[in-house]
């Protein structure tokens, strides 16, 4: 599979990631060709991209994505809209179950909201395969806001791997 516009060969844990569509941090030795196919899959994330989310780590069952809370994101309770936090985690979740090289979609997901979010957090989702068992699987995603870690929701997605 080919590398994404921007992206030469795996970068380091600590470099810069980019916006969706561009390169994605890993580490070397990655898993190779699944943290490839992953980061081509988040290359053509149009979804992800026009919401301003940004991968910074992608690695073999385990990838982390940061988003900032803009004001078109925030509901009338001053908040940012539960639907971003879902829709970060969901993202962030797909690249985590992507990672091994197979195309994985989600078979459901649960979300719970711990902390509210507001306008100029960044939140940053980090998500880790748990199981894999067949073609089914469970990743549980952490959205934690930068500032101070404090948690803003917990998320748990099952996902089915396509024949």
């Amino acid at each position: 599979m080919s590398e994404p516009a921007g992206a030469s060969g795996p970068p380091v844990r600590g470099d810069a990631g980019l916006h969706a569509g561009g390169g994605i941090t890993s580490t070397a030795g990655d898993g190779g060709d699944g943290v490839a196919f992953a980061r081509q899959m988040w290359a053509d994330d149009v979804a992800s991209r026009a919401l301003g989310m940004e991968a910074v780590v992608v690695e073999t069952d385990h990838a982390v994505v940061r988003l900032t809370v803009r004001d078109d994101m925030v509901n009338g309770h001053g908040i940012c809209h539960g639907g971003y936090v879902f829709a970060l985690a969901d993202s962030c979740f797909a690249l985590a179950c992507n990672s091994q090289g197979r195309r994985t979609v989600a078979a459901g997901a649960d979300i719970s909201f711990t902390a509210p979010s507001r306008l100029g957090d960044v939140l940053v989702a980090e998500g880790r395969v748990r199981t894999a068992y067949g073609r089914s699987g469970i990743t549980d995603v952490t959205v934690t806001r930068e500032a101070d870690g404090e948690v803003v929701a917990e998320f748990r997605g099952r996902s089915r791997t396509l024949a």
